[in-house]
């Protein structure tokens, strides 16, 4: 790892992962990972994993399409820009809007989070079904898993993405074991949350 305030950036042929490693964290981008195997295997207590799966928080502008469609994650550049204290491991399962995720795609999610050595999980994903796939982690009891998000992307002056993931690093550090959302400022339980599609807000049942 460099000292200091600079970065590298690595390709792990065998893995098809790209890592930058820098001060603070490591991100592991693999867009299409055959297996969980190329996990790290140890975590310190300081360490959170990461997983991206796309959403809002993600998505990219283009001019020529007029519409927005899922970019690569966005969450390590964000942490580039900030001197924090845990380290970071990011990895992208996916990059979906999460209306378009299926059974299939939470199955990966859950089998990743299941598999991983990390006892405190961080993902960012879609708000529209966000929801849905905390519900289906939640059968995870032994390891601190906070969802987070944006309602406008995060290469927005405007968003609330790097406020949400704020939250989230707290929340994976200090709350117990189960599944948490963190949006709009508090922080959820996965099972007395729903989001206010008209109010476009987060808001307890």
């Amino acid at each position: 790892m460099l000292q200091g305030h600079q970065s590298r950036m690595e390709r792990d042929p065998d893995l098809n992962n790209v890592l930058i490693s820098g001060l603070d964290h490591q991100v592991c981008y693999n867009p299409s990972p055959p297996d969980n195997s190329w996990l790290p295997a140890q975590f310190s207590m300081q360490e959170i994993q990461i997983f991206t799966v796309g959403g809002t928080i993600d998505k990219i502008y283009f001019d020529a399409k007029s519409t927005y469609e899922v970019g690569p994650p966005n969450i390590g550049e964000i942490l580039d820009g900030l001197s924090l204290n845990p380290n970071f491991v990011v990895t992208s399962l996916m990059q979906k809007d999460s209306l378009e995720m299926t059974d299939e795609d939470r199955q990966q999610v859950f089998s990743a989070v299941q598999e991983s050595a990390a006892s405190r999980i961080i993902i960012t994903h879609g708000t529209d079904t966000m929801v849905k796939t905390a519900t289906a982690l939640s059968a995870i009891t032994d390891k601190t898993i906070v969802l987070t998000g944006a309602l406008e992307p995060a290469r927005f002056k405007t968003s609330d993405a790097m406020f949400n993931i704020g939250a989230a690093i707290t929340a994976v550090q200090t709350k117990a074991p189960g599944v948490y959302i963190t949006m709009n400022g508090e922080v959820f339980d996965h099972d007395k949350v729903v989001k206010d599609v008209e109010k476009n807000r987060f808001v307890s049942l």
